[in-house]
């Protein structure tokens, strides 16, 4: 078997097609994730009676099952109950609507944890000093937690948001048509499987440097600014 070079520019102007969808799968779940991360980890820092079992047991079993599974139960489990409950047949929605509930849930443990350790990572006496100065809550979660702990989450905020967008790729099981779902049919209705994922793999390894090219900018501009309070050139 010769290698078709020629194809792999075909494939990939075909296959970077699927490049929104595949963003959308990815990014939403973070941005979503987030806010299920932040409440869970105040959660889990604060011991809530009841509540921080459930939390603890959420944490646990999301970042102890794999994805995949996540995916599979999401999208057959979810028209299950509804249809079961309401009489509401969800076969109207897209399905990769039922792709991002089962990431953003996975990320939201993954960002808990993440954004726990950010939290823990605060001087307690720059806590105290906050409320000394006659700081709310708010006001020092604001001002002076958060901005410190999204700070040193930023290399581990990059790294999950990496592996969602290689995660998408699994979405094509329950017949999503992104990057990898794709390339799976230009390779099957041209029979050059080698080609065509070689394309993908281009792209999805260009999206992932884009990514890396920007968290460091924005991770040098934090530092800057957590050490003299300007943000520098």
């Amino acid at each position: 078997m010769q290698l078709d070079i020629p194809f792999i520019w075909t494939a990939f102007t075909e296959i970077i097609k699927a490049l929104p969808l595949t963003l959308l799968i990815a990014f939403t779940p973070i941005l979503l994730g987030l806010i299920i991360g932040i409440a869970v980890a105040f959660i889990r820092i604060n011991n809530y009676k009841v509540i921080a079992p459930l939390a603890n047991f959420y944490v646990s079993f999301y970042r102890g099952t794999p994805v995949i599974m996540h995916i599979f139960i999401i999208y057959f489990g979810v028209p299950i109950i509804f249809e079961s409950l309401f009489g509401i047949s969800l076969n109207f929605l897209p399905i990769a609507i039922f792709v991002i509930i089962a990431l953003t849930l996975n990320a939201g443990a993954y960002l808990s944890e993440i954004i726990r350790s950010g939290i823990l990572s605060v001087p307690k006496g720059q806590i105290d000093a906050a409320f000394s100065i006659g700081m709310t809550n708010f006001e020092m979660l604001k001002r002076i937690v958060l901005p410190q702990a999204f700070a040193s989450a930023i290399p581990n905020l990059t790294n999950i948001l990496i592996g969602f967008l290689h995660a998408t790729s699994i979405a094509f099981l329950v017949s999503v048509k992104e990057l990898t779902g794709v390339a799976n049919i230009v390779a099957s209705s041209n029979l050059k499987f080698l080609e065509a994922f070689i394309a993908a793999g281009i792209i999805y390894w260009g999206v992932t440097v884009l990514i890396e090219l920007i968290a460091h900018f924005v991770e040098k501009k934090v530092t800057a600014y957590s050490n003299t309070g300007v943000a520098r050139n």
